[in-house]
Parts: structure tokens; sequence; C-alpha cells
């Protein structure tokens, strides 16, 4: 039997991006094989299509961090997983394809009834948010938080998360942006008009308790400016390193792919030196993950319950057929989506 998958053979813009047919792959030893229903579409997976994220595997690969999909075919020594079954998985590459193999031990239930296109926004999106709130900051009700990228996935993700937790937010968005932030029960900053640290200092007085930091390099020390004393400043994401969805320095490739990665380590060292008692924290989903596996999978069930109760409401920006991954790649880079990509498979 063949199937699709999109591969990248070459670092670069969304025009690298190639649909291939092949036949489907069969599962190892202690492994699954999903029909992939619906794979989220991310930054990240920008940053890998330009060969700068440090997750970035070697060429050529499949893309794809997250994804939702039903159980095809169990390989050998495989119990507790029925054919049939619908599954969520964080592959961190590899979902962008019909069919895809993972180990066993990846694969999250997922709850009948739920949309899988919305499910899916989870497993990166709302794990990342839910991690940061209550793993990395442990935040407490009344807090008062700042998000970077309120409209996008995860910042929409922190504010209905930090909703439920009942916390004073503030969100910078651009101005397409700002209804979504205020539905959100965020206070909208227009980043495109307004200086966010002097927005937040004369809204506050003393500044945040958290800040939600996706952008990175210099901007970090920015936001550590937003803080009050004893404050903290959450870093996720280097999303600064992009201009219009493609690498901002014109030069695509891994040469330099830990550069940011080191700039990074100098903001988190200087802000435990320097006075003041406001500090830089760094996150990552995968790294997480891999040191404390039980939390990823209790993490995500607790939001899949929280969707199923209808406690959340997820926002899909678009849907795209798998073979048109391309135009969603464009549509991300362009900015201003607000809410999750996804790409579906009619299989």
């Amino acid at each position: 039997m063949k199937h699709q998958r999109i591969i990248v053979s070459h670092y670069g813009g969304p025009e690298e991006l190639r649909v291939v047919e092949e036949d489907c792959p069969e599962p190892k030893p202690g492994e699954v094989r999903i029909r992939v229903q619906a794979a989220g579409v991310s930054l990240p997976d920008l940053m890998m299509r330009e060969g700068i994220h440090p997750e970035t595997p070697r060429l050529p690969f499949t893309l794809g961090w997250d994804l939702v999909g039903v159980v095809d075919r169990l390989g050998n020594g495989v119990s507790g997983v029925e054919p049939g079954q619908i599954v969520a998985a964080l592959p961190i590459f590899g979902a962008y394809a019909e069919f895809v193999c993972l180990p066993q031990g990846e694969l999250v239930p997922v709850p009948s009834g739920l949309d899988n296109t919305e499910a899916v926004s989870l497993i990166l999106n709302y794990v990342t948010a839910y991690q940061m709130l209550h793993r990395s900051a442990k935040v407490a009700p009344g807090q008062r938080v700042l998000i970077h990228g309120a409209a996008g996935g995860v910042g929409s993700a922190l504010l209905q998360l930090g909703r439920l937790v009942g916390l004073k937010m503030y969100g910078t968005c651009s101005s397409r942006g700002t209804s979504t932030v205020s539905d959100l029960s965020g206070i909208p900053i227009d980043y495109q008009h307004q200086d966010f640290v002097k927005e937040i200092h004369r809204l506050t007085g003393d500044g945040v308790d958290v800040v939600f930091e996706s952008i990175g390099g210099s901007h970090i020390w920015r936001s550590r400016a937003a803080l009050r004393s004893g404050g903290t400043v959450v870093a996720y994401g280097l999303t600064g390193s992009l201009r219009d969805g493609r690498l901002a320095s014109g030069h695509s490739g891994s040469r330099h792919r830990f550069r940011e990665i080191g700039v990074f380590g100098l903001y988190i060292a200087a802000s435990w030196l320097l006075p003041g008692r406001r500090r830089v924290m760094p996150y990552s989903i995968q790294w997480l993950k891999r040191l404390r596996p039980a939390w990823f999978r209790r993490d995500l069930i607790v939001l899949l319950d929280l969707l199923q109760q209808h406690k959340i409401k997820l926002l899909v920006a678009k849907r795209f057929p798998l073979v048109e991954a391309r135009q969603a790649h464009e549509l991300l880079g362009k900015g201003g989506v607000l809410g999750k990509l996804v790409l579906v498979s009619n299989r």
C-alpha cells in the first residue's frame, strides 16, 4: 500500500516542501502504525524547514511536531492498544504524512467524540502553555502575567488556561488580534504601536509576576524589564529569528542553529547574577518530555478532559489538506494567524 508524506530535501522556504508517494511504513517490534488524521503546523516547523531549530533532523526529513490519528497496525510485542483507537502523539518530526510508526509509549489515548483537528491543538500548544503555567512559573490566582504573541497558538492557550486559574493577563498582539485577546479575558497591548514595557508599568505600577517570552534574543531582556521584583521570565521560543516565515539573516541551513541557544543561555545566566531579583527561566517541551515523560502524558490527559468538559475552546485558524502543507507554511509565515493551522488527511 502506498501513502503520501511531505519531505524537506533542502533547507529554505515553503517551496522546499515536496509531496512524495511511497510504500507505507511497517511497524517494528514495540511500534504502532498510525493513520494520521490531523497534524499541527507550528513555528518550530518553519524553523526546522530553515534548518535552524536545534531539533532539526538530518536531510531529507518529514516535518510535523504533533498528530492525532487512528491505530492502524500493531508491531510485535504491542499490547494495550487496539486497531481503530484514536491516539495523540508528539513525535517532534514526521507527522506530515498519511501513516507514521511510533513507539507504543509515545501514544496517549484520545476520548471519543472530540474533533481531531481541535485535539491536535492541545498536544504542542496547550501542553506547552499548561506546563509553563503550572510546572515552570507555578502561578497562583491573582498574579499578573504578560503573554507575548497572545493571539497565536500558544498565546491563546495561555490566556484560556490562565483564565481558569484566575490570573490578571496582558497580551501583546497586532491590532488584528486585539479582539481575540480581549475575548479570552486578556488586556491587549498592540506591539506595533505601543511600547509593551512602558504600557505594562503604566497599567500595573510595578510590573508583572511572570512574562511568557517567545521571541528570544534581546527581547528577553526587554521582557525582564516588565517584571516586578521577584518576577520570572519563562523563555520558550526563538521566533525573533524569523522574518515573514524565513530566517531573518537570509541564510538557511544548520551551521548556526545553536547560536541563538548560546545567546539564550547568556541572558539566563545574567538574570541570576545581576541585582533586582528578576529571573529568566528556560522551558522546552521536548526536553521536559524526555526528562519527565509521565508529566507530558498526565498533562495532556488533563487537557483532553478540559476539552471534553468544554472548559476550553480551541481556536483552529484553518484546515489544509496534507498536500497543501506549503500553503499552510506560507500563511503562517505571513503572521497574524489567530489560533492553530492543521493539516488533515482524507484517508
